[in-house]
């Protein structure tokens, strides 16, 4: 690929030399006062993406990228830039998606909205389609400058839940599909384990570990240390337990609206407690088999909606 030439690289020089005398400036900031300058550091890195994603879009269209040999554009960053494969395709697909919502794009450049924010915002534009979130831009937009991603992804995904149910059963089948669980052999006496979980099945987990996670007095294990040691217990008492289905079963909480469980056109997911959604045919099965189904207002009622109850305590 032909050099940029001192015009270009002037900029880029200015930067470099920035953060060349960044990190001997920070050390001089008192804690106190550290929060600020790593909001800002956050915010230029966010305005960086911005420009680099426009970069990537072009490169993406003048395929300038064959001249170092590199089959695509996601081949060339993964080489150039040293990207995993998966932060490449990412890169590529916001900085598609971003010619197709300027406001997003505008928002992004300014500085208003993080890459996490975009990234999911360019996921939901790949899966309902640009047009339909132009639609309703301004108001994600609105939701993601006064959310984190973790929050901002229930609401994006609630968006496409509403504008298309089937699509995202659709989806919600596919990340089951891909779940897998796998141990390793033992190595200097430790096994790896690793996989991927539903979101429906992390909920039911994240529930069952809940009351083996607390800890003890004196306690120094690590919060990782801890969530293992749940597992484990979880395990040798299921083992040891009746297989007649005696006892009780992990509690999974389920938000959802009247819509949802009717199954309307246009209505929105169902809200994991602890974060993630489900399709509405995933509410009305677990609706058809629930303990207890409790329907509550809003106002004084609106702090039972995190708490399930019995009449007869268990």
């Amino acid at each position: 690929m032909a050099a940029s030439g001192d015009r270009l690289r002037t900029p880029l020089a200015r930067i470099k030399a920035a953060l060349d005398d960044l990190p001997a400036w920070l050390r001089t900031v008192d804690d106190a006062s550290l929060g600020e300058p790593l909001i800002e550091i956050r915010a230029v890195i966010d305005r960086s993406e911005a420009v680099f994603a426009d970069g990537v879009r072009r490169l993406d269209k003048s395929r300038e990228y064959k001249a170092d040999g590199a089959l695509s554009v996601i081949d060339w960053l993964k080489w150039k830039c040293k990207l995993s494969g998966g932060a490449a395709a990412e890169r590529v697909e916001i900085a598609r998606q971003l010619e197709k919502l300027p406001k997003t794009e505008a928002a992004f450049a300014n500085g208003d909205l993080g890459y996490q924010h975009v990234a999911i915002m360019a996921r939901t534009a790949e899966h309902v389609g640009a047009a339909t979130v132009r639609k309703e831009e301004s108001k994600l937009l609105e939701a993601a400058q006064t959310s984190d991603p973790g929050q901002f992804t229930s609401v994006a995904k609630n968006f496409e839940h509403r504008v298309d149910a089937d699509g995202a059963l659709a989806e919600a089948n596919r990340a089951y599909e891909r779940r897998y669980l796998h141990l390793s052999g033992p190595v200097n006496g430790l096994v790896r384990l690793d996989g991927l979980v539903d979101a429906e099945g992390a909920a039911t987990l994240r529930t069952a570990l809940q009351p083996f996670m607390k800890p003890t007095n004196d306690d120094m294990r690590s919060f990782g240390q801890r969530q293992h040691d749940a597992l484990i217990e979880l395990v040798r008492q299921g083992a040891g337990s009746r297989r007649d289905g005696a006892g009780p079963r992990p509690q999974l909480i389920i938000r959802a609206s009247l819509d949802t469980i009717a199954g309307l056109p246009g209505a929105p997911a169902g809200e994991l407690e602890g974060g993630g959604t489900v399709p509405a045919a995933t509410v009305q099965r677990y609706a058809c088999d629930s303990a207890v189904i409790r329907i509550t207002g809003q106002g004084e009622l609106e702090h039972e909606r995190n708490h399930a109850a019995r009449s007869v305590p268990a």
